[in-house]
């Protein structure tokens, strides 16, 4: 996370963070971006990122990312937010993840439209190309299941 907004800034960007007092008392806050807000708790974290952003991209991480991406595909799944999705794909590293929502999908578990709604990319600009007309298209939200016959 560091990296990217140290290159957002570089850039004359601008970077936003998000951060629980705990981690910033462990001394893991980033010092020159341009916003900086700490919250209470993880889960504070997520809302608020949730509210700031415009979208969200996944680039290649571990556990924390992990629970971030998937929070916001639920979100989006439940109808919670109509916000873009995507993931970077730097060398493959979400193919893993794109086969498992396959056969999630092919398991009925994940609507083909849900799938549909997770841009990915292995290039940047191609995958803010797929952003913009994720974010642009309809997607509707039917309910979760038809009444038993």
């Amino acid at each position: 996370m560091g990296a990217v907004a140290d290159g957002a800034l570089a850039a004359g960007g601008e970077a936003i963070g998000v951060i629980p007092r705990a981690l910033v008392e462990r001394e893991l806050a980033h010092g020159g971006l341009t916003e900086l807000h700490v919250v209470g708790s993880l889960h504070e974290r997520k809302a608020m990122m949730a509210e700031l952003a415009d979208a969200f991209v996944a680039l290649p991480g571990g556990f924390g990312t992990l629970d971030e991406l998937m929070e916001q595909l639920t979100w989006s799944q439940l109808g919670l937010h109509a916000k873009p999705v995507g993931l970077l794909d730097v060398d493959g590293y979400w193919r893993p993840l794109v086969a498992f929502a396959r056969h999630a999908t092919e398991e009925g578990f994940v609507r083909e439209a849900d799938l549909a709604s997770i841009a990915v990319a292995d290039d940047p600009e191609a995958l803010l190309d797929r952003l913009t007309r994720l974010e642009r298209a309809e997607r509707p939200r039917p309910k979760w299941s038809a009444p038993a016959p």
